[in-house]
């Protein structure tokens, strides 16, 4: 969001759903926040010869077909957020590709990429769709899937794990909320699965908490000496992580997470918590990739 992506475009996937939609209105009023372009993407994979009643159908008169209502969806889009915001420099492009690869790759020049959480055929409001996914765990940039309640008002909330890898999802945060003028609420959780409150002692209890509360405010220090009118709100927590997040996106208008998962399926590669809230979240979440991590200064 800030550093080397600087001035470039927020781009936003279209499939010309509702929810993409409104991906499309939050995209266009998060390029006007940071004073970049908008590029509207139609991205559709190229179909076989298909039967049609007795007739057979080329596959090059389908992606003609296809590319002519992605045209017609475009233009929609784009008066969506022409009319979301006035003046906005708005590009439209059309992709005989898969929308994941492509909006992946579209994702290394752009500084921030919006989805929204469910295509044709989703249930609005239940988990987010395949493209969400795996955008946000393949992309070279920040990825924002709108989903929840698209708040205007309200917090900002990061998760902040302790790692190198929430320092990413810090930046983030810390620019979205001085951004829109918003507080930000940074959520540290832990927990200890071999020992229970009723088999420790209180002290021990509390010297954990103190140290988890070290953790949080170690992290915090550079970035809010960096951004010094954002209000900061401390939260540390002894709860699952997944569940306390998505308990605090019901009152924020961003929810902010790093992903460090590894392996091979989308969902392991945005990690378990990431992967969670980008399902189950009550507001819009960005996930913000390990490679984006950028020490204060």
């Amino acid at each position: 969001m800030v550093g080397q992506r600087a001035g470039r475009p927020v781009v936003v996937g279209f499939d010309g759903s509702q929810p993409a939609l409104r991906a499309v209105r939050w995209a266009a009023r998060e390029a006007r926040r940071l004073h970049v372009p908008l590029v509207i993407v139609r991205a559709f994979a190229a179909l076989v010869p298909q039967l049609t009643g007795r007739l057979v159908v080329s596959g090059s008169v389908m992606r003609d077909a296809l590319r002519e209502l992605a045209g017609e969806q475009l233009a929609s889009a784009a008066s969506a957020a022409a009319d979301e915001v006035a003046g906005l420099a708005i590009e439209q492009h059309i992709a005989a590709d898969d929308p994941i690869p492509h909006l992946v790759e579209r994702s290394r020049s752009a500084q921030l990429v919006v989805i929204g959480d469910r295509g044709h055929g989703g249930v609005h409001g239940l988990l987010a769709g395949s493209v969400a996914v795996g955008v946000a765990a393949h992309a070279g940039c920040p990825v924002v899937v709108v989903r929840g309640t698209d708040r205007t008002e309200g917090v900002v909330v990061v998760g902040v794990d302790g790692s190198p890898v929430s320092e990413a999802a810090l930046e983030f945060a810390f620019e979205a909320a001085a951004l829109r003028q918003a507080p930000l609420r940074a959520v540290h959780v832990w927990s200890d699965t071999f020992l229970e409150p009723e088999l420790t002692p209180g002290e021990m209890w509390e010297a954990v908490e103190q140290a988890h509360q070290m953790v949080l405010a170690e992290r915090l220090a550079g970035w809010a000496e960096k951004y010094p009118d954002v209000p900061v709100q401390k939260a540390v927590e002894r709860d699952r992580p997944a569940r306390v997040l998505v308990e605090e996106s019901a009152r924020a208008q961003l929810l902010v997470v790093g992903s460090h998962g590894r392996g091979n399926v989308a969902g392991r590669l945005l990690g378990s918590v990431s992967h969670a809230v980008v399902h189950r979240a009550d507001c819009p979440v960005a996930v913000v990739r390990h490679e984006a991590v950028r020490e204060p200064g």
